[in-house]
């Protein structure tokens, strides 16, 4: 019997192995150090929180896997030896494998920065980063300060959980605005007065020069760019993830940032697959990045390569891009493309509600009108509606002029439309 070897038990790896136990009866063994069984990266933050148990954030009963015939295996693997379709593990013991998918997901970013190994130092991304954050930040008595490095959304998701502890919190981000990089002054602008409003320190154009320990070897204070030094009990790195791929670099699988592969998700070794937020895709789809770390690509890679594997060979293609957030009290969702510096094709219409807590940003075609995407912040809109214009190019008059075909909660919404509709008349008569 074929059998099917998949590292990584996140969401990408998860998904493949249901799916091919739903087309198949291959054998299949699901490998993770992190943890035993699937959980819901997303939602670690809640169990810092308070609001959730750890048990709470998998999907699956225990009792899942086995009536499933999906064999979990708890290891780490140092070495792929593609000759003999074998993996080693840490602990020297062997798997051998007829395909095999690497799901590895991300890790924290670190740029070398002196201190960043001192004890107090972590990031957010695994479980283990959890129960470290339970060390080094349970109270506001044994963390005093915590400073947080890089604006990110897993920047704000951990000044949110130790916000809820009142732990004073410091926030470095290089850029003017928070998320500048990537969203429009005007929307970047409202996420920094709403991180602000939380009483958050936050710091814009400062960047981390060094983190300074103690004589124990715990952290005690950070040197920003401008030469202040900020005493603190614990740092949060926070600036972005990369692919976990440090153990296949020494292999014959093609790596760049990630592990290549082509649309069908196939390395340059036969049988042997990478998807995920550790996939680099060699033929990415229109505007979208090589490398994507969110869930739901994941997913979709998951069901793509099942298929294949299962005899229907697949290509992977994720449509138009979209993805969703929360900062503090502001839902975020984002669809197609809203440049943070536009192209010199692109123009923006912008309303922002007189609370300052909901916009929306709409980004079109200077020539033809055509809609190219449109951010939203504490205000919800379908998905499959905007889906639909954008791949229709609709016209940005008749995306504006039909807003309440896309809304989503017609209770609380549906009394902005009007206001937009006017201000977008406004910016007409204006040009």
């Amino acid at each position: 019997m074929k059998h099917i070897a998949i590292i990584g038990n996140g969401i990408a790896g998860i998904t493949t192995a249901r799916h091919i136990r739903k087309l198949s009866d291959y054998k299949i063994t699901v490998i993770s150090a992190e943890s035993k069984y699937f959980f819901s990266r997303t939602a670690l933050m809640y169990v810092y929180m308070g609001h959730m148990k750890f048990e709470h954030t998998q999907p699956y009963e225990n009792w899942f896997w086995e009536k499933n015939n999906i064999d979990l295996k708890e290891g780490f693997v140092t070495t792929i030896n593609t000759a003999e379709k074998k993996l080693i593990f840490a602990d020297e013991s062997t798997l051998t494998y007829d395909d095999l998918i690497i799901a590895t997901g991300s890790k924290p970013n670190k740029f070398g920065w002196p201190g960043q190994d001192l004890e107090g130092v972590q990031g957010l991304y695994s479980k283990q980063d959890l129960e470290l954050l339970e060390v080094n930040a349970p109270n506001n008595k044994v963390c005093k300060r915590a400073v947080i490095v890089g604006g990110g959304l897993i920047g704000v998701e951990l000044a949110e959980m130790l916000h809820t502890r009142k732990i004073p919190v410091t926030f470095l981000v290089r850029d003017k605005d928070f998320w500048g990089s990537v969203l429009p002054t005007g929307d970047a602008n409202l996420i920094s007065r709403h991180v602000k409003s939380h009483h958050v320190d936050l710091r814009l154009e400062t960047e981390l020069k060094e983190i300074i320990g103690d004589e124990n070897g715990r952290v005690k204070s950070v040197i920003t760019s401008s030469g202040e030094e900020i005493l603190c009990d614990m740092v949060g790195l926070t600036a972005g993830v990369s692919p976990a791929i440090d153990f296949i670099k020494n292999s014959e699988i093609d790596t760049g940032k990630g592990v290549k592969v082509n649309k069908y998700l196939e390395t340059n070794i036969p049988n042997i697959y990478a998807i995920g937020d550790c996939a680099e895709q060699l033929e990415p789809t229109g505007l979208r990045k090589p490398v994507e770390a969110v869930w739901y690509t994941g997913r979709m890679m998951g069901e793509v390569v099942a298929q294949t594997i299962c005899g229907n060979k697949t290509a992977y293609n994720p449509g138009i891009w979209f993805n969703s957030a929360k900062f503090f009290d502001i839902e975020y969702q984002t669809y197609g493309w809203v440049w943070a510096k536009p192209k010199e094709y692109e123009a923006h219409f912008s309303w922002e509600h007189p609370n300052g807590e909901k916009r929306i940003t709409f980004a079109y075609h200077k020539t033809t009108n055509a809609i190219l995407g449109v951010n939203t912040f504490g205000i919800r809109l379908d998905h499959q509606t905007f889906d639909k214009w954008i791949s229709e190019e609709k016209n940005i008059d008749f995306v504006v002029s039909n807003l309440e075909e896309a809304n989503f909660d017609p209770e609380f919404f549906r009394s902005h439309f009007k206001a937009i509709k006017k201000a977008f008349q406004h910016q007409l008569q204006l040009a």
